[in-house]
């Protein structure tokens, strides 16, 4: 006990510590507050393990391995937590990955707006205060050809909003084949209850007829709604009402007809080769009065909830307290003013909105850099897994075209070792670099799909980092 005693006694102050000159570096990068705080932790943790060694106990480490720990521990913990990631997983709007990535013009916007004062709500013109809306609200209405818009912060929020705006306390009418669950467990029913609305299902989960709906219609009807599913397809002996019944039906009997189109398109995606989806414009001439869908998903900007239709019914949005706690700040609006832009000039949206130039990009070109970066990805993994470049099957992601598919190419890299603990640790090993790379397990493979991997010379550079297990 008396040799444990003398190697606990053996660990330095934390002032002699900060008082070496290599930890005088450290607290320039990382402050003096956090330097000394991590210190003190690291201190703790090397006492608390040696007391319970016991006899056992490794001697206290010297100065320059505690310096060496306090680095590691400080550039641990000054990291940033989100952090820029390459998405080769296949899923090209991928939720969990930050949905569309912005272009270089929606960045700047968003950046400049973030860094001085602006005319957030403030009418230059008359010098008095000016509603933020009116920064997107002119361009949402060319784009689509509604009479008014409005926008939150996102399409959840914007559902939300309209319910609680138009139907609350009373009955709204969906086809059971429409109440979705997105990711994070969103559910429609739930957001009705949220809304303090009563949910009538009408038909059937495969198959729902106008006259369901004719028959649902009661004095507490208060909308009929319509919701694209989004993440799923019902295939097989199925029928829907088309938009321009439903809106017709409630417009007989005096009631708003909405849609929710979730991802939402403002362009048709028939014209770049992909498969079509409904768009705000196709269901406003149809006969809409509301319609509501997403700005970070086949918009391909930043997050925000978009709502276009009829004048009356917007401003009743507008004028519910609710819209002040979901609206959005002066970053996002100046982005999605900026974004709005581009679609002024849709020949050249393609190769100027990242979302539609990866979703449409050539599956030739995408094997052009597989086979490119083969040669070196074998050479950094040689004795630990095999690389092979194969044909694979993309998709879109965010609920988006849920049942289609785009040709890709993957590399893809099987351990040496067979099983599933070195395909784990080989994923992880990946998400360890620098810039983490995500792919996706399949079939015994770690598979890197290539759709959305432009930044050739950023990967390359961190290979090195795989050549030790």
């Amino acid at each position: 006990m008396n040799d444990l005693a003398e190697q606990v006694r053996r660990i330095p102050s934390v002032d002699r510590v900060l008082g070496l000159p290599d930890v005088a570096v450290l607290v320039a990068r990382h402050g003096r507050a956090f330097t000394t705080q991590q210190l003190r932790v690291l201190l703790g943790e090397i006492r608390a393990r040696m007391t319970a060694a016991g006899a056992q106990a490794q001697p206290a480490p010297d100065d320059h391995a505690i310096v060496a720990l306090l680095a590691d521990r400080l550039e641990r913990a000054a990291r940033p937590n989100v952090r820029r990631v390459f998405n080769l997983t296949g899923t090209v709007l991928h939720t969990n990955l930050g949905r569309a990535p912005l272009p270089p013009e929606v960045v700047a916007a968003e950046a400049a707006a973030l860094r001085d004062a602006t005319n957030l709500e403030y009418d230059l013109a008359s010098g008095k205060r000016g509603d933020r809306t009116d920064h997107v609200r002119g361009w949402l209405q060319r784009l689509t050809g509604a009479e008014a818009a409005t926008v939150v912060n996102n399409n959840a929020a914007a559902v939300l909003l309209l319910l609680a705006s138009l139907a609350r306390r009373r009955e709204v009418l969906v086809s059971r084949g429409e109440l979705i669950e997105i990711g994070g467990a969103f559910r429609m029913p739930e957001i009705m209850a949220s809304a303090s609305c009563k949910l009538v299902e009408v038909g059937t989960t495969n198959r729902t007829h106008l006259a369901d709906f004719e028959a649902a219609i009661g004095p507490r009807t208060a909308l009929i709604m319509k919701v694209h599913p989004s993440n799923y397809a019902i295939t097989g002996f199925t029928k829907s009402v088309p938009d321009a019944e439903l809106a017709a039906l409630a417009h007989r009997h005096g009631l708003p007809f909405a849609v929710d189109l979730g991802s939402g398109a403002l362009v048709d995606l028939a014209r770049y080769g992909l498969p079509a989806e409904p768009t705000p414009m196709a269901a406003l001439a149809a006969g809409a009065d509301l319609v509501t869908f997403s700005g970070d998903k086949l918009l391909g900007g930043p997050q925000a909830g978009i709502v276009v239709g009829r004048a009356d019914l917007v401003q009743k949005l507008d004028r519910n307290p609710l819209k002040r706690a979901l609206r959005l700040d002066k970053g996002r609006l100046a982005a999605l003013e900026a974004l709005l832009r581009l679609y002024a000039d849709p020949d050249r949206l393609a190769e100027r909105l990242p979302a539609l130039r990866l979703l449409t990009r050539p599956e030739a070109a995408i094997a052009a850099v597989g086979a490119r970066l083969l040669p070196p990805l074998a050479q950094a993994l040689a004795g630990r897994a095999t690389v092979t470049l194969e044909a694979c099957m993309s998709q879109v992601g965010s609920g988006s075209l849920p049942v289609d598919r785009l040709p890709s190419q993957c590399l893809a890299l099987r351990p040496e070792r067979a099983g599933g603990a070195a395909l784990n640790r080989l994923a992880a090993a990946f998400r360890a670099l620098p810039i983490p790379v995500l792919g996706r397990l399949e079939a015994g493979a770690l598979k890197l799909d290539l759709r959305c991997l432009e930044d050739e010379a950023a990967f390359l550079g961190q290979l090195p980092a795989l050549a030790s297990p």
